[in-house]
C-alpha cells in the first residue's frame, strides 16, 4: 500500500549471508555449534552460582545475570539467523523485526550496565577491602540488577517505538542479518536526525557513563595494585579482575567498531562480521573465560560432579 510515495510495509527481506551454497552450510553448522555451547556455558554458570554457597557473592551474581543476558541476546538473533542461511535469504515481519529489535537493544544495554557494576565490585574489592561488605550488600546488588533491568527495557521501548515510525519510500531490503538499527535508517525517508539525537541521549546512561566509571574503577585498581610491594599479593591482585578485564575489552571494541567508529569504506560484509563477534561469539567466550580462569567456578563444577557420581 502506498499513499504520497510513502510505503507503509508489513515485511521486510534480510539477505543474510550473500554467499556461496557450501559456504553457507559451513557457517550453519558453526554457528550451531557454537549456539549450543553458549547456552550449555551460560546455564552451568547460572546453575553453579545458584546452587553453590561458594558462589553466592556479589561478582558471582552479576556474573549469572550476564550469563542470562548472553542467553537472551543470541537467542533472539540466531534462530532466525539459521532460517536465512538454509534459504539464502527471508522476509521478516514488521511486527518480528520490531520484536527482535527490542530485545537486541534490551540485552545489549543491560550487558553494558552489569559489566559496569563489575568493574565497581573490583574496585571496591581491591582498594576498599574493608568496606566491601558494607558496600556491596546483597539488597543493593539485587536492586542494581532490577533497576537495570527496568532501565533497558524503558530504553529499548523508546527507541523500538521511534524506529516503528519510519516512513519507508523505497525498496524493502535490509542487507543484514538481523533487525538493527543502521539498516533501518539506511531504507528509511523519514528524516532520521531526531531519532539520531534521541538515541544520543539515551546512549549517555547506557554507554557514557558506564565506559566513564569502568575507566576510572580500573584506573584506581591499577594505581592501588602498583602500590603493593608483593609481587605474589599484585599478581593475586590482578588475576581477580583480568578475566572481567577482558569480557568488556571484546565487548566493547567490537561494539565501537560498529556503532561508533564506522568508516565509509566499512562494507555490509564487514560490518555483519563485526555484529557477529559481539551477537554470536562474545556470549560464548565469556562462559568459558570465567570459568578457565576461576578456581572458584571450576571448584564449585568439581564439587557438582561429585555430587551427581
Amino acid at each position: 500500500m502506498q499513499v504520497n510515495n510513502v510505503t507503509f510495509l508489513n515485511e521486510f527481506s534480510l539477505l543474510g549471508f550473500q554467499v556461496s551454497q557450501n559456504c553457507r552450510i559451513f557457517l550453519f553448522f558453526l554457528l550451531l555449534l557454537i549456539y549450543c555451547g553458549t547456552i550449555c556455558g551460560n546455564l552451568l554458570i547460572i546453575t553453579l552460582v545458584s546452587t553453590s554457597k561458594n558462589l553466592h557473592t556479589p561478582m558471582y551474581f552479576f556474573i549469572s545475570q550476564l550469563s542470562i543476558s548472553d542467553i537472551l541476546l543470541p537467542t533472539d538473533i540466531v534462530p532466525y539467523m539459521f532460517y536465512l542461511l538454509l534459504n539464502n535469504g527471508a522476509t521478516i515481519t514488521f511486527f518480528g523485526c520490531m520484536a527482535q529489535f527490542f530485545f537486541f537493544c534490551t540485552s545489549e544495554g543491560c550487558e553494558c550496565l552489569l559489566l559496569t557494576v563489575m568493574s565497581y565490585d573490583r574496585y571496591v574489592a581491591i582498594c576498599k577491602p574493608l568496606h566491601y561488605v558494607s558496600i556491596m550488600t546483597s539488597s543493593l546488588c539485587v536492586n542494581l540488577v532490577i533497576l537495570f533491568w527496568f532501565l533497558c527495557f524503558f530504553i529499548a521501548f523508546i527507541d523500538t517505538l521511534s524506529a516503528s515510525r519510519f516512513k519507508f519510500c523505497g525498496p524493502n531490503i535490509i542487507d543484514h542479518f538481523f533487525c538493527d538499527i543502521v539498516p533501518l535508517q539506511d531504507i528509511s525517508c523519514s528524516d532520521t536526525f531526531p531519532f539520531k539525537l534521541q538515541t544520543y541521549l539515551l546512549s549517555f546512561p547506557l554507554l557514557v557513563v558506564p565506559i566513564l566509571i569502568i575507566v576510572i574503577s580500573y584506573g584506581n585498581i591499577v594505581r592501588a595494585v602498583l602500590q603493593i610491594q608483593s609481587n605474589i599479593s599484585r599478581h593475586k591482585a590482578f588475576s581477580t579482575c583480568s578475566s572481567h578485564l577482558i569480557v568488556v575489552s571484546i565487548f566493547y571494541l567490537t561494539l565501537f567498531s560498529v556503532y561508533i567508529l564506522p568508516t565509509s569504506e566499512q562494507t555490509s560484509e564487514v560490518n555483519k562480521i563485526m555484529s557477529l563477534l559481539y551477537i554470536v561469539f562474545t556470549p560464548f567466550i565469556n562462559p568459558i573465560i570465567y570459568s578457565f580462569r576461576n578456581k572458584d567456578i571450576k571448584k564449585a563444577a568439581q564439587e557438582t560432579l561429585r555430587k551427581y557420581q
